[in-house]
């Protein structure tokens, strides 16, 4: 059983900072790639990150610059670090991995979703 666990949101001032975790637990052989993805009430979803298992990155126009994201192979996990947050950030980050994972005898690879976190800016 594999799962995406996030951590890290929260209530932070313009201008301040955040750093989201997220850990892939369970039979997990490799993360191929991860990425953030943000929610606001009726919107899309939009990609704010994503990074690959060389470590290619890549990132929303309005967060290049402010935004990295990072990964810890040995931990399975993958990090957002935002800096001068603005309002418009609010929203409900989520993550996402396409890994593969040990299961029944076999390695399989699959999709995952996080819970999401909240993360709310105040002006």
């Amino acid at each position: 059983q594999v799962q995406l666990v996030e951590s890290g949101g929260g209530l932070v001032q313009a201008g301040r900072s955040l750093r989201l975790s997220c850990a892939a637990s369970g039979s997990v052989f490799r993360i191929n790639a991860m990425g953030w993805y943000r929610q606001v009430p009726g919107k899309q979803r939009e990609l704010v990150a994503g990074i690959t298992s060389p470590g290619g990155t890549n990132y929303a126009d309005s967060v290049e610059g402010r935004f990295t994201i990072s990964r810890d192979n040995a931990k399975n996990t993958v990090f957002l670090q935002m800096n001068s947050l603005k309002p418009e950030d609010t929203a409900v980050y989520t993550c996402n991995a396409d890994l593969t994972y040990y299961s029944s005898g076999a390695y399989r690879t699959g999709s995952y979703w996080g819970q999401g976190t909240q993360v709310t800016v105040s002006s």
